[in-house]
């Protein structure tokens, strides 16, 4: 979805990039509403003044759920925050996909942001939001890709042979396996936190994600979601199966990606972000966090803190010293 897009269907009463706390609405690309909340930064020029950080929550989260708002308001210290439900989430419609069509979502938050004024986006994400803040990147990255081939025939043409050898081969491009979501992802942010992310689907191997299959997989399970949890759980099975967070790792690059894991996380064990991070191939930092848990919920203040500072970093450097595209 183009920023225009974003203006046209989102209809919020937000406008100036200065504006002060306010919820609105956006849709997707696929027709889904989602409730938003865009909240105003420390305006002390600690940041650039067109850098935004937008958070996306974990599965059953939302919004307005108390960890999500206590990070917003922590890095409101260092730049204005967008937050949002993810579908099936809170306020939002639609039902939950636990990571699929909600890059989506993102896409349309991202955009909306960028309407606002705001030319930097940051995107930080925990847990589900976290996987799906590395596919987005990813994915933004294969459009500006696509954007240049088809600017340049000759590219084009090597790109598309390039593409028949991977396939031939069983590989292909991350954007490919993107499938139905292709092309949906909007502008590429200035950087990526993910917290807490898994780097590999279905994974069943501690007893939380036992439960959270059950969840998500169970028609009792589904119902305990929506009356437990606020959120409404999609029943189909993901077809096609999108990019894991490690297969989109390495495309996300030179876009500066940190990743941020707790070694007490009951979800995911450290084997997690150690593979996002070989997938990364030095293009990443880690973060292994002494004592903390899982995803919002168990983030620090100081964690956030320290995210907050470094998002800062990445975004005063020149979008051209990496070679990004401008705005």
């Amino acid at each position: 979805m183009s920023g225009d897009e974003a203006g046209r269907n989102h209809g919020s009463s937000v406008r100036p990039v200065t504006a002060p706390a306010q919820l609105g609405t956006v849709h997707t690309s696929d027709g889904v509403a989602l409730e938003v909340a865009h909240a105003p930064g420390p305006g002390s020029g600690t940041a650039p003044d067109d850098l935004v950080i937008v958070l996306a929550h974990g599965f059953t989260g939302s919004r307005d759920r108390p960890h999500l708002r206590r990070a917003a308001r922590v890095l409101t210290r260092y730049a204005p925050v967008v937050t949002f439900s993810f579908r099936g989430h809170g306020g939002s419609g639609g039902r939950s996909t636990v990571g699929d069509r909600e890059l989506l979502d993102l896409a349309a938050v991202v955009a909306w942001a960028r309407s606002l004024g705001y030319r930097r986006v940051a995107t930080v994400g925990f847990s589900m939001g976290g996987s799906v803040v590395l596919r987005h990147a990813a994915e933004a990255r294969a459009e500006a890709d696509r954007a240049a081939q088809a600017a340049d025939p000759a590219a084009e043409a090597l790109a598309g042979s390039g593409r028949a050898a991977a396939e031939a081969g069983g590989a292909g491009e991350c954007s490919a396996a993107q499938g139905a979501h292709k092309g949906r992802t909007a502008a590429r942010p200035v950087a990526v936190v993910s917290v807490s992310a898994p780097a590999r689907w279905f994974y069943r191997g501690t007893a939380p994600m036992r439960r959270l299959h059950w969840l998500v997989l169970r028609p009792e399970g589904r119902l305990v979601g929506r009356l437990g949890f606020r959120t409404r759980i999609h029943s189909r099975d993901w077809n096609p199966v999108p990019p894991s967070p490690a297969e989109a790792v390495p495309y996300i690059a030179p876009v500066p990606l940190l990743l941020v894991h707790g070694d007490r996380d009951p979800y995911f064990p450290l084997d997690h972000p150690h593979m996002l991070a070989r997938a990364a191939d030095g293009h990443a930092e880690l973060w292994i966090e002494p004592g903390m848990g899982h995803a919002e919920n168990a983030a620090p203040d100081a964690v956030l803190d320290r995210i907050g500072k470094w998002i800062v970093r990445q975004a005063t450097v020149s979008a051209d010293d990496r070679d990004l595209p401008p705005g």
